[in-house]
């Protein structure tokens, strides 16, 4: 199991200027940025503690607004705007400190959070003289640490006991939270259980938004009721379907019935970011998720003489990296032969575009490769009923299998047959047929050994 903790990004973009100023943006290192703040906003003069403090506070009042996708999930195309009224102070081109350049050097990848919660906690600070708040007093803080007190002992002083700082977060791009292609139908993955548990979260307070939705990974008919109540509630067009505007609406306002860009927020626990899939695929990577990689490569290489044949192993061996390789060129990605999110998406779009376009005379053989989307209790139409007649074949050749009759509805009965032909092939025994199973399933129906 992995997790979204956050991380702190390699760069961040700022607005010159408030949220809807007709202002340019700028894209600096983060490291950068915070040198620039920490030497707009306070004092090189100051204690050590004091400037450390400060330091701590405007690293996680940062990641928090990047976190949170605070401006992104608004419709803006930055990650944080350089006025005090809204944010931090940032001058572009200024000088820089050389004591606080030192401090930020060791600091700008540490961070706050509240006991219990992974996201970086909304460091709310004013300057204590010209304006207050809630949170910390900057010139507050010179006499905290004249007192003798620590940068931890002085952070706890504004924001409470239950503080933790996160040391030496991992520095990575800093990829947009919505995954690059809608999702619908048959989807699957983390990012179906990421908008499972926002829409969940989200229905605690708008509870027109209706069903409450178990947290698997695919995409299913009760999701797609609960997209299309909460587009209604927002006045997005109501088609079930969750595209990049849906996304940020529900991130949004997942934010904001959780507080996560307050000073005191409901927070984000570990449990909330659990992820099934690694994020990337490299060779020596063995599993489930390489063979489905497989299962599509081969697909495509069978369409395409260009395309090498991968291995059907589960395993990221040379075979299966000379074929993403080969892919990507095909694609005009970084040719490094890892499946990240680009790659995957341009696969799985590769794929739909390849089985859309097979001949009809090919039909009997199109049936047997997998549709391209997931399918689960509650789905009709054709591709459950072409599931059904392999269904029926498989279970014709294979006394564990039950009969089922062909519908075109996925109802239990084929529920418990999908079940069946997962447990004697050694899959996740969850009932919903994805590339792995659909295969096992044909080759059943076909009576060749998987």
């Amino acid at each position: 199991m992995t997790v979204s903790t956050p991380i702190v990004p390699s760069y961040i973009t700022v607005h010159l200027g408030a949220p809807d100023e007709a202002a340019p943006n700028v894209r600096v290192p983060f490291i950068d940025y915070i040198k620039n703040v920490a030497s707009s906003e306070i004092y090189p003069t100051w204690p050590e503690s004091a400037l450390r403090a400060n330091i701590y506070a405007q690293v996680s009042f940062a990641l928090n607004r990047i976190f949170t996708e605070w401006y992104p999930s608004r419709g803006y195309n930055f990650d944080i705007t350089s006025t005090t009224q809204y944010d931090q102070k940032y001058i572009d081109g200024r000088e820089i400190f050389k004591s606080v350049s030192q401090i930020a050097d060791a600091l700008f990848n540490d961070y706050l959070v509240r006991w219990g919660t992974v996201q970086p906690l909304f460091t709310q600070y004013c300057n204590g003289t010209t304006s207050t708040c809630d949170g910390l007093s900057q010139w507050g803080t010179v006499d905290l640490a004249k007192d003798g007190l620590t940068p931890y002992e002085i952070l706890q002083y504004y924001y409470g006991d239950n503080i933790n700082i996160v040391f030496n977060a991992p520095t990575e791009e800093n990829l947009p939270s919505y995954p690059g292609i809608p999702l619908r139908l048959g989807s699957a993955g983390d990012d179906v259980q990421i908008i499972k548990r926002q829409l969940n979260r989200i229905s605690e307070n708008y509870p027109s938004i209706k069903p409450y939705l178990e947290v698997t990974d695919f995409y299913d008919v009760n999701t797609e009721k609960a997209v299309k109540s909460f587009q209604k509630i927002f006045s997005l067009t109501q088609d079930g379907i969750v595209g990049k505007a849906t996304w940020y609406k529900i991130k949004s306002i997942f934010n904001a019935v959780k507080g996560l860009a307050e000073l005191e927020s409901e927070g984000l626990k570990l449990e909330e970011v659990d992820r099934t899939y690694s994020r990337s695929l490299s060779p020596g990577d063995t599993g489930p998720q390489v063979k489905i990689i497989q299962y599509y490569l081969s697909v495509l290489s069978y369409f395409d003489d260009d395309l090498p044949m991968p291995s059907g192993n589960s395993s990221f061996d040379e075979k299966t990296e000379q074929a993403v390789r080969a892919f990507q060129a095909r694609q005009g990605l970084t040719v490094d032969g890892v499946v990240g999110r680009d790659t995957w998406n341009a696969l799985t779009q590769a794929y739909d575009r390849t089985i859309a376009s097979i001949p009809s005379e090919y039909k009997e053989s199109a049936d047997e490769i997998y549709p391209g989307r997931f399918l689960a209790p509650g789905q009709s139409g054709k591709e459950v009923r072409i599931l059904q007649d392999f269904l029926v074949r498989a279970a014709e050749n294979v006394s564990d299998i039950p009969a089922i009759e062909v519908t075109g509805v996925y109802d239990d009965a084929t529920t418990q047959a999908v079940r069946a032909v997962q447990a004697l092939e050694g899959l996740p025994v969850n009932g919903v047929t994805g590339p792995l199973t659909w295969d096992a399933i044909v080759n059943l129906a076909k009576r060749i050994p998987v």
